[in-house]
Order: structure tokens, then sequence, then C-alpha cells
């Protein structure tokens, strides 16, 4: 069996465990899938694959909750629910749609797709047991799919644009998110706070795929990494990213010194 195709088939899935499940069963037949890096495969007319619910609204109008709440808390493990089952899809999307890379890409992604299922299983978990919600029960954006489709035409900024920007930026809030949750100090916000421990240790990982293939596609381009990443930012208007920065995350995700200084500058 062939992994991009296989891939797809879980991207475009819209049942909630059937994905989980899909994206799982990949990673645990990775080595013995076939990957045909030069096949172009054709995009459906709708991508991802998702359920009814939960409801997709513009970013300035969902809720700001306070997690002194059991409701807000919900709230908070709902979207970072949704942010993760995007991340699934994020990296389903990365293997069957850029064709002609190393083997190695394809399966950093995979990997990721999987890991991303186990962090969604977690928190729903948790959302469900500890919180009396379920996945759907809350509206959410759709910034994370919205960036992944503006660069489906281009590699280079969906590596610069969605891992190592979008999704670094749960590298920056996590641990602010916690602290939030640590003086709650209820039984489930720390059991919150437990699982955010297991998704930022993955995360920084994430994040470091997307450093090392915007680097090797940057070397392969004969492109500046940080000059270029300037030049993506404003084409793609991807959101300005703003402190504070958990820059010894950041650092162990493989941003470079030269990065760090650029974004701390603003620049």
């Amino acid at each position: 069996m062939e992994l991009r195709p296989l891939a797809l088939k879980a991207l475009c899935e819209p049942d909630l465990e059937q994905k989980l499940a899909l994206a799982q069963a990949l990673q645990a037949q990775a080595a013995t899938l076939l990957i045909v890096p030069e096949t172009m495969l054709p995009a459906p007319a709708e991508l991802p694959g998702r359920p009814a619910q939960p409801e997709l609204i513009e970013p300035k109008r969902v809720p700001q909750r306070s997690v002194q709440s059991p409701e807000g808390r919900a709230g908070l493990i709902h979207a970072i629910c949704h942010i993760e089952f995007n991340a699934i899809n994020l990296a389903l999307d990365a293997v069957w749609r850029f064709a002609d890379m190393p083997e190695d890409f394809y399966r950093d992604w995979l990997r990721v797709a999987a890991e991303e299922a186990h962090h969604f299983s977690l928190l729903h978990t948790h959302l469900q047991t500890q919180l009396g919600h379920r996945y759907g029960d809350f509206p959410a954006h759709d910034g994370l799919w919205t960036m992944c489709a503006k660069t489906a035409h281009d590699i280079t900024a969906r590596m610069a644009l969605v891992p190592r920007t979008l999704e670094a930026r749960g590298l920056d809030a996590t641990p602010l998110i916690q602290a939030k949750l640590r003086g709650v100090g209820t039984p489930d916000a720390l059991a919150a706070c437990d699982i955010l421990d297991i998704i930022l240790r993955d995360e920084v990982g994430h994040v470091a795929i997307g450093n090392r293939w915007y680097a090797w596609l940057c070397a392969r381009q004969g492109l500046e990494p940080v000059a270029h990443y300037r030049h993506l930012v404003r084409h793609y208007a991807a959101p300005r990213l703003r402190a504070p920065f958990n820059t010894e995350a950041r650092r162990r995700a493989g941003f470079s010194e030269a990065e760090l200084a650029a974004l701390i500058a603003g620049d």
C-alpha cells in the first residue's frame, strides 16, 4: 500500500473517531508502506473532512471565557482540542499534497499526524470526563486551515507559516495557559496542565520538523531563510507574533539566534 493516497483518505474522513484511528494506524504501519514521492495526486473538491460541529465562525466572534468557571475551562480545552484536530489535518495534508520530497519528509509528517491525534484524544477525554462537554459543543474558528489553504501551492510557504509560525505560537502560549490553570488549582485544571506538558514536549519536535524542512527548502532554492521568511509573512498576511516568547523552547525547536533576534525585534 502507498502512504500518500492513504494520508489523503484519512484527511478526507469526516468521522472524528475514524480519522483518529486512521492517522494512528498509518503511523503504526509506516515501516511497511510504500512512498512514491513523484506521484501528483488530484485534490478533492472539499478539504478537510470534518464533523458537522463545531460551528466555524470568524476569530473575533469566538467568545472569551474566564478559566475561573468550569464552563470557561471547558471552552479553553475545547479551543485547544480544535487546534489539535486542525493539526492532524495539516500534517496529513503535507503528506499527500507535496510531491518530490525526500521520504523522510513524508514519514516526519505522518508521525506528527499520529501524535496530534493522541493529543486530541487526551484533551477530548478530559473534556468529556472532567468538564461534561464534547468536541463540537463550542464554536471555533478556522484560522489554521485557512493558512493551510493559502499555502497549498507553495511548500516553502507552508513550512514557514504553518508549523514554524502558527503552530509555534503554542510554544509561547502553553506556559501562560498552564500558569492560569495552576492559579485556579482545581483537580480538572491541574490535570489539564499535565496534558499540556505532554503536548508542549511533542510540539517542540513538531516545530523542529517545520524548521528542518524550511531550512532544507531554502537551501535547495538558494534562499536566505530570515529574509525569505519576512517576505512570506508579508505576502501571505501571516499574523504578527507578539511577546512574550518561549525562547528556550524555540531554541530546542531549531530556531537560530538570528531568527530569535528578528522575532524579538518584531522584524
